[in-house]
């Protein structure tokens, strides 16, 4: 007779799911096709009408885009400063592979976008679409193989993802930002001043910057600027060293380092889930093969697919060929191939892009399949890839 389960047993398994880097893309990936099936299930009339229900001033569906994804956009703010300050990409010798790559992995994608779509003029607002990397997707795929994969390939790849979050915040901030009010624009900027006062204070107490966060939330939801940038706005007015002589509690760590611990696990499994749950349903009844040949689905799939291959690995080939970097160590070039196809994960980041790209739910549910056939033929090609490199490396090696 078997011995029953202990809560103790229970809780460690569930606290090693939590910690397992896989485990945010796992969740998010369940999200995303439970979302499918519901769109297409008895559920599917409950499901839309629910995401357009308004609670106070939005509706569902903009409380998951614009409120609590600030909340993510605020995590990818403290890690692009925490990796540019203190991390991986805190030298220029540390920046320029990855940073390079980054750039060819968006400029390629954006290229084959539009010379699909060169024909429609308002089809080309959705240039940027398949320019992003899904991090957690990518970085949980890559995770999977365990010691098959060198750790330096895991740290460029990263990298690359944090490099391309901040390209895809100055895109949306640059691109897709609607006519401004220049009131709250002026209220927000005396926000941010106020929240670098205290930075320059060496205030370390979280909740002040919060606060203020909060309030710069409303003022930059209100200029016209997305409001999912007031998060990026206030990650970088978070102190990231801490200060000489405060409390030992608050000086074990910085306040961007407690930040960040205590947004990471929120975002990855509830927040990133439910925006993918909200806005990853697609009704597929009455779609034909017709729709995978449209240019703005072939554009954003093939993008994904083929422009983050030909940008990241030609990129990377260039700056190793002209001697100014080279392979990650121990790394080869068929599993150089591979990370390059997990860059054309492009689903949370690229989702986000196409809805503030086109407003009209027909265009968007073909945004919608673009990405999700580029991003599962990347995954599944990224994956092939890095087991039989990683294979025939361990191989050889043994």
């Amino acid at each position: 007779m078997s011995s029953p389960i202990s809560p103790r047993h229970i809780r460690s398994t569930l606290r090693r799911f939590l910690d397992n880097e896989a485990s945010g893309g796992l969740i998010l990936m369940a999200a995303a096709v439970l979302a499918i099936w519901t769109a297409n299930s008895p559920l599917a009339e409950t499901y839309f009408h629910i995401l357009h229900v308004y609670v106070g001033p939005l509706s569902i569906q903009h409380w998951a885009n614009d409120a609590l994804m600030a909340v993510f956009f605020l995590l990818v703010g403290l890690e692009i400063k925490r990796e540019m300050l203190d991390g991986q990409l805190s030298s220029w010798g540390r920046r320029i592979l990855p940073g390079a790559a980054a750039a060819g992995g968006m400029l390629f994608p954006a290229l084959f976008y539009v010379f699909l779509n060169w024909s429609n003029p308002a089809a080309l607002r959705g240039w940027a679409i398949p320019t992003a990397t899904d991090i957690a997707f990518a970085l949980g795929v890559i995770s999977l193989f365990g010691s098959r994969v060198p750790a330096s390939l895991k740290i460029f790849l990263a990298a690359l993802a944090i490099i391309d979050d901040l390209g895809a915040v100055i895109v949306i901030a640059v691109f897709y930002t609607a006519e401004l009010n220049m009131l709250a624009l002026g209220g927000a900027a005396i926000v941010v001043a106020t929240l670098y006062g205290l930075n320059r204070a060496k205030v370390v107490a979280l909740w002040p910057y919060l606060t203020l966060g909060i309030l710069l939330w409303c003022l930059v939801f209100a200029s016209g600027i997305h409001a999912t940038l007031a998060g990026v706005m206030l990650a970088m007015m978070i102190p990231l060293k801490p200060t000489p002589g405060t409390p030992e509690a608050l000086s074990a760590e910085s306040p961007l380092h407690r930040l960040e611990n205590l947004l990471h696990k929120p975002v990855a499994f509830v927040i990133v889930p439910i925006f993918g749950f909200a806005n990853a349903g697609v009704s597929l009844a009455g779609v034909s093969m017709a729709v995978f040949a449209e240019p703005i689905t072939m554009g954003i799939a093939m993008g994904l697919v083929l422009g983050k291959l030909v940008g990241v690995v030609g990129t990377v080939a260039l700056l190793v060929k002209l001697g100014l970097a080279h392979l990650p160590a121990k790394a080869s070039w068929g599993q150089m191939i591979g990370t390059a196809f997990l860059c054309g994960i492009g689903f949370t980041m690229s989702l986000f892009i196409g809805l503030l790209a086109f407003g009209d739910p027909a265009v968007q549910d073909h945004v919608k399949i673009g990405i999700l056939l580029g991003s599962v033929v990347s995954g599944i090609l990224g994956a092939i890839c890095l087991a039989a490199f990683g294979r025939r490396k361990a191989y050889t090696e043994s």
